[in-house]
């Protein structure tokens, strides 16, 4: 989501694994998330969700909300208060709207790019989304925030968290690049590259491994790589995962 709403990564993105998620914005409700939510971990369509969050909010003609639930069915709602432009697409998955943006072209430019991704890990999908939406024009005052929030059961730091990425900036001259900057970093940190593609540890590279962690004290890679924050990235096994290879180097030299 983007907006020049400061703290947006407060307010707008809400989700939960297998239930669904809400995003709230213009003069945005809070209380849509967790309220929305647990319509959701009802069983309730995001149709219907969408429908009772408005409904019972007095303030719903300045309000925007979208909703996707557990089964990908989604809803938006855009109220006639809302400032232009303002409104929004649903389709399979996906909910899109936004206000104040310089026209239409920029809700469309972010749904046609999540429907023509399909296939790619949805936190690189959502990132293109909102490039693609800033070149079709954005908000029509600028930009200042930005925020993207990945669940999944399991898919946070080392299988016991649900949070897969929750990253946000909250006041930046370019948001979108700095979004991506630091996860960017995420990535490094918790990615994980397949076990197909681990360099098998031979002789001279154990050799070379622990001439360079001799270098900066360490005994056992395990050690310096939980000082790196990247324990997770380490299983002690005949292989090594090839970005921790490229950062001991990186340090060692």
């Amino acid at each position: 989501m983007q907006s020049r709403f400061l703290a947006v990564g407060c307010i707008v993105p809400w989700a939960e694994p297998l239930v669904g998620a809400i995003a709230t914005q213009s003069h945005a409700n809070p209380r849509y998330g967790p309220d929305g939510l647990a319509l959701l971990r009802d069983g309730l369509p995001a149709d219907e969700v969408v429908a009772r969050l408005t409904e019972e909010d007095e303030g719903r003609s300045e309000r925007q909300v979208g909703a996707v639930d557990g089964q990908g069915r989604a809803a938006s709602y855009t109220g006639d208060g809302c400032s232009a432009w303002a409104g929004h697409r649903t389709g399979d998955r996906y909910a899109a709207q936004g206000n104040i943006l310089v026209s239409g072209e920029t809700v469309d430019a972010l749904a046609g790019t999540f429907e023509t991704s399909a296939g790619e890990p949805l936190a690189e999908r959502l990132l293109d989304c909102l490039d693609a939406a800033q070149a079709a024009g954005g908000d029509s005052r600028g930009q200042q925030s930005a925020a993207i929030l990945v669940v999944g059961p399991a898919q946070g730091y080392a299988g016991l968290s649900d949070v897969f990425v929750d990253l946000r900036v909250d006041d930046h001259e370019r948001p979108l690049a700095e979004l991506r900057r630091l996860f960017g970093i995420h990535q490094e940190l918790f990615g994980q590259t397949p076990r197909s593609q681990w360099i098998e540890v031979d002789d001279g590279l154990q050799k070379e491994i622990a001439d360079r962690l001799a270098v900066l004290g360490y005994e056992r890679l395990e050690d310096w790589a939980g000082v790196e924050n990247l324990e997770e990235r380490v299983d002690g096994g005949d292989s090594v995962d090839p970005f921790v290879l490229r950062r001991l180097r990186e340090r060692s030299n």
